[in-house]
């Protein structure tokens, strides 16, 4: 520790993001990267990137990807604002409207919430899921605290479907609710037709699962035009060019490539199926999932020695040591090749084990 850091980096546990390996031989099913390449006019706008616009500084507004995404959802360009990935959207949002206040999510969800608490000074409430790891909806309706919801929720995978969001929304006009959609594509109800007629609702994405785009780092946030309006006043006092010119064309072709999406959400969902049918059959509970990754556990096998069994054999997962998921595994969709790949390296591990 530098005797320069101010007390609250002193006292920070950062977000651990999951491993990257360099290795290539690893089947990499633990951060949940879309199972395909990007569609091909992604790459184009890539390749047709020239001199001149690396030379200058990007569109500080990125006015055509912002008119992209309204375009593909209805909305005005005025109630996009879009960032550098959606953690970073997400940590503006927190800025902008959460800091110093109180704020719900779930004990069981995405990990960087408790970090952007303690970095702004939120009064955090993690409401316990149920047994079947579904939300408490009414616990969340029964508390006046600010909400901060992924749906669907990482790493169980479960969906709140949008009646349901609409009653969180409804239940107090009068506190934000932040539905985090990063896992947007794969089967999920979206609370994006629910801004309109809601000044309390923000919904954020990211490129990164949806559309295959996890190196490129953008993401975006959908709300009325004076909550924009807000994260704009964040952004442009930190960074006017979040999203550089390579970011901004690309990004901007993969959101109008609307049957590219189309095509490459129904695979994940055809594999993900597959993969869970199978381990099912193998002793897993695998939890109903709407995103590309599933939640699993073994009815007899503790999940460190799944987990370590499929390392030592070039699969990659994700796991956690808190207490109550410590043996559940995530798995993200991969290709059905990885899938079926997966499968009988489970049939070895779990027949090694059980006879």
């Amino acid at each position: 520790m530098s005797r320069f850091w101010v007390e609250k980096i002193a006292g920070l546990e950062p977000y651990v993001p999951g491993e990257q390996p360099a290795s290539d031989t690893l089947i990499k099913l633990n951060t949940n990267e879309h199972a395909l390449p990007p569609a091909d006019a992604v790459l184009t706008a890539v390749r047709d990137i020239t001199g001149d616009q690396l030379r200058r500084y990007p569109d500080p507004t990125a006015e055509r990807l912002r008119s992209a995404i309204a375009a593909a959802e209805s909305v005005s360009p005025a109630q996009v604002y879009v960032g550098n990935g959606s953690d970073e959207v997400l940590a503006h949002l927190w800025f902008a409207f959460l800091k110093g206040q109180r704020v719900q999510t779930l004990d069981t969800t995405y990990g960087f919430y408790p970090v952007w608490a303690a970095l702004y000074d939120v009064d955090l409430t993690e409401v316990p899921v149920l047994d079947d790891f579904s939300v408490d909806l009414e616990a969340l309706k029964n508390d006046d605290a600010a909400v901060v919801l992924a749906n669907p929720n990482a790493p169980t995978g479960r969906a709140l479907p949008r009646d349901e969001i609409v009653a969180l929304v409804e239940s107090n006009r009068d506190r934000l609710v932040v539905v985090d959609e990063a896992y947007f594509g794969f089967g999920a109800e979206t609370a994006v037709p629910l801004v309109a007629g809601h000044d309390n609702l923000v919904v954020t994405r990211s490129l990164s699962k949806s559309h295959g785009l996890a190196g490129l780092r953008v993401g975006y946030a959908i709300a009325q035009a004076e909550l924009i309006e807000g994260l704009n006043r964040v952004k442009n006092s930190f960074n006017s060019y979040p999203l550089d010119a390579v970011a901004q064309s690309a990004a901007t072709a993969a959101i109008e490539d609307m049957q590219w999406l189309e095509a490459a959400s129904q695979s994940v969902r055809d594999v993900r199926e597959v993969m869970s049918a199978g381990l099912e059959a193998m002793g897993f509970e695998v939890l109903p999932s709407q995103a590309n990754f599933i939640f699993i556990q073994h009815n007899t096998l503790p999940g460190k020695h799944i987990f370590d069994a499929l390392r030592s054999r070039d699969i990659l997962v994700r796991r956690w040591d808190k207490q109550r998921i410590k043996n559940w595994l995530r798995v993200s969709v991969g290709t059905m090749a990885q899938a079926e790949q997966l499968l009988v390296v489970m049939r070895e591990i779990v027949s090694a084990e059980t006879g």
